[in-house]
């Protein structure tokens, strides 16, 4: 059958199912209902996989076959599981859905580090501008006194980690939030924050302090930049959501969005408090052997790309796994 007489016979029947999924009385779904949904769904979906994987009604159905089998999830009562399916198959298939917008805020965030970094390599007044003078000057004289992390050793260490968390909790609030803008809020987060790192990375470069100084930043950064990437993932998402709809009202699509990226910003929960964790209480620790820190950032790399990326993939990929995205 050729993809317009496929779509012409089963465009009411797809609709009806997306009437049902996104109507205010979702929560009242029977689950035979939902359950006949799916099976009618991933039907389609296989045919559709198998004669037409190009086409956008892969994706289309793809979505729909989402939204039903979390639906059907959700109405089983199973509540003692419910934690445990939330961080283990309802996150992560939310993950895979975003990654194109995780691509995106990476690119943008990699582009705004390059330009602030190669900003202060070729000018210094560039760095007093990002940075400010009081905590340029500052670093300066701890360099001179031998100890150019000696910001890091400043303050108490619960008050410190209280005051990181509540920043990293902004930052990142801010980022998705700013989405709502059309997606251009978000794209000025992740920018602003991208020179901002990038300038002072640089500002350690232009001292001849990169192997001494870029190892104990990113054994926080590491989870602290990841956070902000994906947070800004979360703002695109929702910011897109308003501009390409698709085949959803404008008001059902941001619904979905909200949903899902408020969901991605929770499951960074995690990431905030160990990124403030770790920057209260071991970075500080500057004196520790270079193998140690690349080991915490490793670990770190390790769990962003394992949990948001890795994970995800291969979860809707398995061959045990009849639920599959795009």
């Amino acid at each position: 059958m050729r993809e317009p007489a496929f779509l012409r016979q089963n465009r009411e029947k797809w609709l009806e199912y997306e009437s049902t999924l996104f109507s205010e009385k979702e929560p009242e779904t029977k689950p035979d209902r939902l359950a006949e949904l799916y099976i009618h769904l991933t039907d389609d979906l296989a045919y559709a996989r198998t004669f037409y994987p190009k086409s956008q009604i892969v994706k289309y159905l793809n979505g729909l076959a989402a939204r039903t089998h979390l639906a059907i999830y959700k109405n089983k009562k199973q509540k003692k599981n419910r934690f445990l399916s939330f961080w283990t198959l309802e996150l992560p298939l939310i993950y895979r859905s975003s990654h194109k917008y995780m691509f995106y805020a990476f690119a943008i965030f990699s582009f705004a580090f390059a330009i602030g970094f190669l900003s202060a390599v070729q000018e210094e007044g560039f760095l007093r501008v990002i940075l400010g003078d009081a905590y340029v000057d500052m670093t300066i004289a701890n360099i001179e006194k031998g100890d150019p992390m000696a910001v890091y050793k400043a303050e108490q260490r619960f008050g410190m980690f209280a005051f990181i968390a509540n920043n990293n909790v902004r930052v990142s609030f801010m980022a998705f939030a700013m989405g709502i803008f059309f997606s251009i809020g978000t794209v000025w987060v992740l920018f602003q924050n991208g020179v901002m790192l990038g300038a002072f990375m640089a500002f350690f470069y232009t001292k001849g302090l990169s192997l001494e100084a870029w190892p104990v930043i990113y054994i926080h950064g590491t989870l602290e930049i990841s956070a902000i990437v994906i947070s800004g993932a979360a703002g695109i998402l929702l910011g897109n959501s308003i501009l390409f709809p698709g085949t959803y009202t404008r008001a059902q699509s941001l619904q979905r969005a909200a949903k899902e990226s408020i969901k991605i910003i929770i499951g960074l929960v995690p990431v905030f408090i160990v990124a403030a964790l770790l920057e209260a209480y071991v970075t500080r620790l500057t004196d520790m052997p270079l193998l140690m820190k690349l080991l915490i950032i490793g670990l770190s790399l390790a769990y962003i790309m394992g949990y948001y990326l890795i994970y995800p993939y291969f979860l809707t990929r398995s061959p045990h796994n009849k639920f599959q995205l795009s």
